[in-house]
């Protein structure tokens, strides 16, 4: 058995979270500065927390193994499960020619990329995100704007950046279900606390996203398409999540939203229409195509499309939705639950400080109620719907295998990484620490939820290890409990953009392997200009400033 101990340099708290963070800041420097290809910085970074883990908190290299091993199984199943059905749907529209259809249905609807991206990557990004979540919306709409003609890079910036103001509802608001259930906060409290922070990101996320596709010049010709859609998911999320369903949320913000915008776009256009056609050089810079992306767009013709086919183009979308639509109710899920098996990761026996079992020990293997396995019903029946054969219909799931293989050693790293931090008590430190500035944790708290997403690319996660420890630090200091979980929440959408993981799936998606930290500099400014939004909206609420927006 393995006690965690908070400050085991020199009995410091604030040493031992200077030692605590090192694999994160190696992770980060050798992604951003140093250009080190993800999959190869996240197997240094992880044994760094090993040896941290071993010489420093005195965590016995059995059980720091025993860590990482539960942390990579985690990593594959459910998130990777998930993102590896996603792309084979992806993939079996590319075979069969269905998804240069729906490229041409979209452009359609506006023929401006910065609209959509405002369409696609922020209103039917969060719609994959109420639905699924875990990685997927970047997953998907990524590969989706590719085939619109954007740059592979400026697919994957964009994909990242507009998956965050969904984030805390996602997977129908599994996040801040867990989040309940940690802090002992009612979810309808919680939800309605973060249904009155994120939806302030909502009226921004827009009008970054056309800042990235076209700069200022975007801005000005298309803010008002930018605005309504912002707006327009602001007060939805708000409303639905504040007196209809929590879960409910990102469901209703992104069909409002996305339906505001086709309707705007009927009676007004941009002054000028904005298409920027990638350049298809075969393994070239980090903002060209890879070979096989670039024939694709090369070999995209602008054929007239049959009623037909842009029906089938559309269906395997329709069948996800409606798989995952089926599965949230009550009857159904209770049925696929029974397929659950919850076990102690073996040889695995950490307690926390206080010599309390820890949760993170027990694996969740939901064979059924796992988007993953559901996304590979809808695979199955997309197969049908594209009247594709078994033998082509594996020989996509074989290339998406090809193409996530670097994604998965990625993301098993990055959640083996997690753990070890997790479980050693290095994370534990690091939040303890920053707990322990008094009624400047108003400002900090959100900084905490970015920091666990950053780490483990997961707001469930983030919320599941620091939420109790974000009402801890606000009864010490005598602030709002509900806000400050609701904050770490909040704070941690913001950290996803950058996660190692979903940096990891980003670049896969597009065909970019190897590319993230590319990726990551692109998105980096982003992911900290929102963060210190939130951090000043938590600090305000905490004031009387803003404190009428706290649930009472």
């Amino acid at each position: 058995m393995y006690q965690q101990v908070l400050d085991p340099v020199a009995n410091s708290l604030a040493w031992s979270a200077v030692v605590a963070a090192l694999p994160l800041l190696l992770l980060f420097v050798m992604l951003g500065a140093l250009k080190v290809t993800a999959w190869v910085a996240s197997l240094i970074s992880l044994a760094v927390s090993i040896v941290i883990a071993v010489v420093v908190y005195g965590m016995p290299i059995g059980q720091t193994l025993l860590a990482g091993t539960e942390g990579a199984a985690f990593g594959f199943f459910p998130i990777l499960w998930i993102v590896i059905n996603a792309i084979w749907v992806y993939q079996m529209t590319v075979e069969t020619g269905h998804f240069d259809v729906l490229r041409r249905s979209f452009s359609q609807v506006s023929d401006d990329q910065r609209i959509q991206a405002i369409i696609i990557a922020f209103s039917f990004g969060a719609l994959i995100e109420a639905l699924a979540g875990f990685g997927t919306p970047v997953a998907v709409t990524s590969v989706m704007l590719m085939a619109l003609g954007f740059k592979p890079l400026k697919a994957a910036v964009i994909a990242l950046v507009a998956n965050t103001a969904p984030v805390a509802f996602g997977a129908m608001a599994t996040p801040i279900i867990t989040l309940g259930k940690v802090t002992e906060i009612p979810v309808d409290t919680l939800g309605a606390m973060v249904g009155r922070q994120t939806p302030i990101l909502a009226l921004f996320v827009p009008l970054a996203l056309v800042a990235i596709v076209d700069g200022w010049r975007g801005i000005r010709e298309t803010w008002l398409a930018a605005v309504v859609c912002g707006f327009v998911f602001a007060v939805a999320q708000y409303a639905t999540s504040n007196f209809l369903s929590v879960p409910l949320a990102d469901v209703v913000a992104s069909l409002l939203s996305a339906a505001a915008v086709v309707a705007l776009v009927r009676v007004w256009r941009p002054r000028h229409a904005y298409t920027e056609q990638p350049t298809p050089v075969a393994g070239g810079a980090a903002d060209e195509p890879s070979a096989d992306f670039a024939q694709r767009v090369e070999n995209a013709d602008a054929r007239h499309d049959s009623r037909s086919d842009v029906v089938r183009a559309y269906a395997p979308y329709v069948i996800i939705i409606a798989v995952f639509v089926v599965c949230q109710i009550s009857a159904v899920k209770s049925l696929l639950d029974k397929a659950t098996f919850a076990f102690n990761w073996p040889g695995l026996d950490v307690v926390d400080p206080d010599g309390d079992p820890l949760s993170l020990t027990k694996f969740s293997l939901n064979l059924l109620t796992t988007p993953g396995t559901q996304m590979l019903v809808a695979g199955i029946l997309t197969m049908v719907a594209l009247k594709l054969s078994a033998p082509r219909a594996l020989k996509a799931y074989g290339a998406t295998l090809h193409q996530l293989r670097w994604a998965i050693v990625t993301v098993m790293a990055v959640l083996a990484l997690a753990f070890v931090m997790n479980l050693s008590g290095q994370t534990i430190t690091l939040g303890t620490w920053m707990a322990a500035t008094g009624g400047l944790f108003a400002v900090i708290s959100p900084i905490l939820g970015w920091l666990g997403v950053a780490v483990t690319g997961s707001d469930t996660s983030a919320n599941s290890l620091f939420g109790a420890l974000q009402v801890t630090a606000a009864n010490q200091a005598g602030l709002s409990d509900v806000l400050m979980a609701a904050s770490n929440s909040s704070g941690g959408v913001l950290g996803k953009m950058i996660s190692p993981q979903n940096l990891a799936i980003a670049a896969a998606a597009v065909g970019l392997d190897g590319k993230e930290g590319d990726i990551f500099r692109r998105v980096v400014l982003w992911s900290l200009g929102f963060l210190l939004l939130m951090c000043i909206l938590s600090g305000l609420q905490a004031t009387p400033v803003l404190s009428w927006m706290v649930p009472s």
